[in-house]
């Protein structure tokens, strides 16, 4: 398949500090996302024949891209492309092959949308496509470790990038995952990562974190990140969290039920564990059934109000109760 052209880029993005300060707004090449009033949706449109739950629904381009326009008509704020599957036991592909998958998308949805796009790799090479191609941010699960050019490229084009926790890789994460201390395992984690990044010359407000809900975690580790997401706040960067359709849900509420990310109570887990994520201190959410979220966030952000710069989980003092006196 023939490279993307190159196209012409804008000017760098103005670089600023490690720290609390700055309300969370994460700007793009196309626009910002403003977290403070509401939470972001970002919706998946994985172009994968694998993929744990959508995989093989968008075998073309066209289909895909329809997708991705429909994620925006319905709400979305983003849309996360992804060529490769992580879901438990997935084989890794090659770069060529994922540049084969997601360039066509992401080339035509630049033309079609005008929401920011993500481009979900581990890999310097396809992330450089993605954005000659029109991408705006790179979501990358393994942090910056996989590839060591990673981190030149986040901090040469000035975009934003998530950092997720992840413990071991996708083929091998769910076998036996082990945890001390989860949260503050996770949180130091996340922390150095942060710090990593920034050394090598990425700017901090560039920076989501995510605590890889489902990767390299047990049902018992997921809902104490869930439970305890506040804590992510510490580390003074919006924190995305995608737990849409994903196992733990189903051994919830369907305990015993086959593996089927179809099942109905992965759709209403979805709706009720992103609903406790906003209210616990969530800024972004990654999911698939994005009208539906929507709704949902909508009434959840209702409920948690507006959010100071960087205090995800604090409560805001009640105002003196009105005495009529």
């Amino acid at each position: 398949m023939p490279m993307p052209t190159k196209r012409s880029r804008p000017e760098p993005l103005p670089s600023g500090h490690l720290g609390p300060g700055p309300d969370p707004i994460l700007t793009t090449r196309h626009g910002q996302v403003d977290m403070r009033e509401r939470t972001a949706v970002m919706g998946i449109l994985n172009v994968t024949p694998d993929s744990f739950s959508d995989g093989g629904r968008y075998p073309d381009v066209v289909s895909a891209v329809a997708r991705g326009v429909e994620m925006v008509r319905q709400g979305a704020d983003i849309v996360d492309v992804g060529g490769e599957s992580t879901r438990p036991g997935a084989a890794a592909v090659s770069a060529v092959e994922e540049l084969e998958r997601v360039i066509p998308v992401v080339r035509e949805l630049r033309r079609r949308i005008a929401a920011p796009i993500s481009i979900d790799t581990t890999k310097e090479e396809v992330a450089r496509g993605a954005l000659d191609a029109g991408a705006d941010l790179v979501n990358d699960i393994s942090a910056l470790r996989f590839d060591p050019a990673m981190v030149r490229l986040v901090a040469r084009e000035n975009v934003p990038v998530v950092l997720m926790h992840m413990q071991g890789r996708p083929r091998t994460m769910q076998l036996a995952p082990r945890y001390r201390d989860v949260v503050g395992e996770v949180t130091a984690f996340l922390r150095e990562r942060v710090a990593f990044a920034v050394d090598n010359g990425v700017a901090a407000e560039r920076i989501v974190v995510d605590p890889g809900i489902g990767f390299g975690k047990g049902l018992d580790h997921n809902l104490a990140l869930l439970r305890d997401l506040g804590a992510l706040g510490e580390l003074g960067r919006p924190v995305l969290v995608g737990l849409s359709r994903k196992s733990f849900l189903g051994r919830l509420l369907e305990p015993g039920a086959p593996a089927d990310a179809g099942t109905p109570g992965r759709l209403e887990g979805s709706l009720a564990g992103t609903a406790a994520a906003v209210l616990s201190g969530a800024h972004i959410v990654r999911v698939h059934d994005v009208l539906e979220t929507c709704r949902a966030v909508r009434v959840a952000d209702a409920i948690r109000g507006a959010r100071g710069a960087w205090a995800p989980a604090s409560r805001k003092a009640a105002p003196p109760a009105d005495t009529g006196a």
